[in-house]
């Protein structure tokens, strides 16, 4: 699939401007396709995590169907969304907008990051707490920080108290029309997070709490595998128009680097790797923690992708070498 997506990269290239533009497609394409699996490669650890537990008409479904969401869900649809939610366009007169008048299009979608990076942000933060604090770890790979957390786990709805205070102190000094945007945002990602784990309970309907039920395979595993993967991929997005303003090319190169994911996430299941490297789903799920600061704390500052990519990689490199160093 991703040859596919670049011989569809070089010919878009070619139609709009012969040779040179097929061989400038082909290396947009690329740089896209780094960029996404650099900031999305933890995103496949934790992928791994939950699918390793659902049965095969569920990872199917995930592999399938949810890799048709990612690309043109994510990769296409959800900043044509942004963008004519904010100009009052409709669908159609979106797509034309950024077809036609690419920089314009770019402009409008930049000016609302921080808005997406609050929804993408709660979101992830949330999902980083409540994967130290709401079970009890057989395991521990940085004891110092997750007992505490562990302790903190036990009183009721911590992790929203914690994420609310941040966003709170976070726009704190905005004017009051872009902090109540912000915030809406944010309040957004973390109904959106608390609606995913209620209905992954009432589909489960066994008791288990909000973590253990997404791991089981159900419509609200999926939605929130889904918007995991949204909430990773909203950096790649955003940037993606640092480094061109073609969506065509954007949604090709970004939707290749989803797939290449989405295989890694297959061969973590297949080999179960997770089960050999003990420490990386925690090595994972501290990336998320620091994509989420780095997000929310994008809401005033600016933060080079480099960046963002370069601690997940980090931190999921460290966790494997502390796996296989704790396996001798």
């Amino acid at each position: 699939m991703c040859i596919l997506c670049a011989f569809i990269s070089a010919w878009w290239g070619l139609q709009l401007d012969g040779r040179a533009g097929m061989f400038q497609a082909l290396w947009v394409f690329l740089i896209l396709l780094i960029l996404e699996i650099s900031l999305s490669f933890d995103n496949a650890v934790v992928n791994a995590s939950v699918l390793k537990h659902w049965d095969k008409f569920w990872q199917m479904l995930f592999l399938t169907l949810g890799i048709l969401v990612a690309v043109f869900g994510m990769r296409l649809l959800f900043p044509l969304v942004i963008v004519g939610f904010t100009t009052n366009l409709s669908l159609v007169e979106t797509w034309n907008l950024a077809i036609q008048k690419p920089t314009e299009y770019s402009v409008i979608l930049m000016e609302h990051h921080a808005q997406i990076s609050a929804f993408g942000g709660i979101f992830l933060l949330l999902i980083f707490l409540n994967f130290f604090m709401t079970s009890k770890k057989e395991v521990l790979w940085i004891p110092f920080i997750e007992r505490p957390m562990e302790q903190l786990g036990k009183f009721q709805g911590f992790p929203v108290l914690i994420t609310l205070t941040l966003l709170t102190l976070v726009t704190s000094n905005l004017d009051s029309e872009e902090r109540t945007s912000i915030l809406n945002f944010g309040i957004v990602g973390l109904l959106t997070y608390l609606a995913i784990s209620v209905l992954s309970q009432a589909l489960e309907k066994k008791g288990l709490d909000a973590a253990e039920a997404i791991k089981k395979g159900s419509i609200g595993g999926f939605i929130y595998l889904e918007v995991l993967d949204a909430s990773f991929s909203i950096d790649a997005v955003v940037g993606a128009f640092a480094i061109t303003k073609d969506i065509v090319i954007i949604m090709l190169g970004l939707g290749a680097g989803a797939m290449a994911v989405r295989s890694i996430t297959i061969y973590l299941v297949k080999k179960k790797t997770l089960n050999e490297l003990i420490f990386l789903e925690h090595g994972a799920h501290y990336a998320i923690g620091a994509l989420a600061i780095i997000m929310i704390a994008s809401v005033q500052l600016h933060i080079p992708e480099i960046i963002t990519g370069t601690i997940g990689l980090v931190l999921v490199a460290a966790a494997a070498i502390s796996s296989i160093k704790h396996k001798k």
